[in-house]
Order: structure tokens, then C-alpha cells, then sequence
């Protein structure tokens, strides 16, 4: 009799690649729409993230207090990372900005994945996330570091003398991607499941797709608020 584990692995990838061309063309239709579009599309995620947020933090807390701290913390994490994602694009004539975002994050993902296979080594937080290493970690900044170069230098021309400022800013971007995956899957462990939520088919749910987006337009959120402060 032949193993069904190949046939259900295959049914697998289809159900995770259609999923996946789904949300590429709904977030890529609201990116280019941007306006109203763009910041509808970012506030209904962002409730769908808050939603599993609070689901997370049900599982774990007991304590009605601490619950209401972390529900309050998941709202301005959450919150204020779907506000510069929304500014980012609807501030500006063209989706530059999210895109280079977005393709950075990305970029930190594939890089660490096939740093990780193809070098593996230590593993970084084994309790946490088993299967990041240290190696996926280099490679992950790496990646990240020769996107926004490309894109600053080849797509918004931006002077080769700022090449070490390009390159230092997309490995800050990997850092804090994956420094959101680590925290993502530490409250997936204290909460004693394997996925944030089952929206997405084969993906689990939205904070499993968004976890290093949201650290890092969190992080630039906080720069931006920093920026404002200090200006007046």
C-alpha cells in the first residue's frame, strides 16, 4: 500500500500556494488602489491580528489584570504598526515605501530559510522557535541588506556613498523581523498552539503571516513618534 503522506504533503502545498496567490492579489490590488483602499484593507487586518492577539492571551493568562495589560499592549503593538504601514503608503505617491518594506521582511524570511537548510549550526532559542539557527539569522540580514541596498541604489538612485547606511538599515530590518517571529512563537508556546489562527488555508492565521512586518512597522512607528517629539 502506498504511503499517503507524499499525496497529503502535495494536497498541502496546492491548498498553501492558492491561499497564498489569494492574499498576494487582494493586498496587492488594495496597495496599488491606496488611499481609503489601502487604509481599509490595513485596519481590517490589523482587527483580524488584535483578534487572534486576544485569543493568544486568553490561553495563557489567568489573571484578569495581566490579561487586560497584555490585551492593552497587543492594541498599541498592533495599532500602532497598521497606522505607519496605512501612512506609509497613503502619505506618498507611489507604494515604495511598503514594497521595499515588505520585500525586506521577506527577503529576511528566504534568506534564513535557505541559510538555515542548506548551513544549519546552532540553534538560536531552541525552547522558543526550534528551528531558527544562527546561521538563518546572518543569512536572514544578509538578504535583507542586499534588498534595500538594490532598491535605494538601483530603483531610487540613491548616491553609492550612503551604501553602508543602506545595507546597515536592511540588516536592522532582518534583526527586528525576526526578533517579531520569536515573540510571535513565544506567545503560540505559553498559549500551547501551533498556529496564531486558521483564517489563511495551509498558512494559519494572520499573525503567523505578519509577525516581522508588524515589529518592524512598530519599531518605525515608534521612530517616527520619536521624530515628532523631539521636532517640536
Amino acid at each position: 500500500m502506498p504511503d499517503p503522506q507524499p499525496s497529503a504533503k502535495k494536497s498541502d502545498l496546492g491548498v498553501r500556494a492558492a491561499s497564498a496567490l489569494v492574499m498576494v492579489a487582494v493586498a496587492g490590488a488594495a496597495l496599488w488602489l491606496g488611499g481609503w483602499v489601502w487604509a481599509a484593507f490595513v485596519g481590517v487586518v490589523g482587527l483580524g491580528v488584535a483578534w487572534e492577539w486576544r485569543a493568544l492571551v486568553n490561553a495563557f493568562e489567568a489573571s484578569a489584570v495581566r490579561r487586560g495589560i497584555w490585551l492593552a499592549a497587543g492594541a498599541g503593538y498592533v495599532g500602532l504598526a497598521a497606522f505607519m504601514l496605512t501612512v506609509l503608503r497613503t502619505h506618498n505617491e507611489t507604494a515604495f515605501w511598503v514594497v521595499l518594506v515588505v520585500a525586506a521582511v521577506m527577503a529576511t524570511d528566504i534568506g534564513a530559510y535557505f541559510a538555515g537548510r542548506t548551513i544549519g549550526g546552532p540553534k538560536i532559542a531552541p525552547l522558543i522557535s526550534p528551528s531558527k539557527t544562527w546561521s538563518g539569522l546572518l543569512g536572514g540580514m544578509t538578504a535583507a541588506a542586499a534588498t534595500v541596498f538594490g532598491a535605494f541604489h538601483f530603483v531610487d538612485e540613491v548616491p553609492f556613498s550612503m551604501a553602508w547606511m543602506t545595507l546597515l538599515t536592511g540588516a536592522l530590518i532582518a534583526l527586528i523581523a525576526q526578533a517579531g517571529d520569536f515573540f510571535e512563537s513565544w506567545m503560540k508556546r505559553r498559549a500551547g498552539v501551533k498556529d496564531s489562527g486558521r483564517l489563511i488555508p495551509g498558512h494559519g492565521g494572520l499573525f503567523d503571516r505578519l509577525d516581522g512586518l508588524l515589529a518592524v512597522c512598530f519599531v518605525l512607528g515608534l521612530l517616527s513618534l520619536h521624530s515628532l517629539v523631539w521636532s517640536e
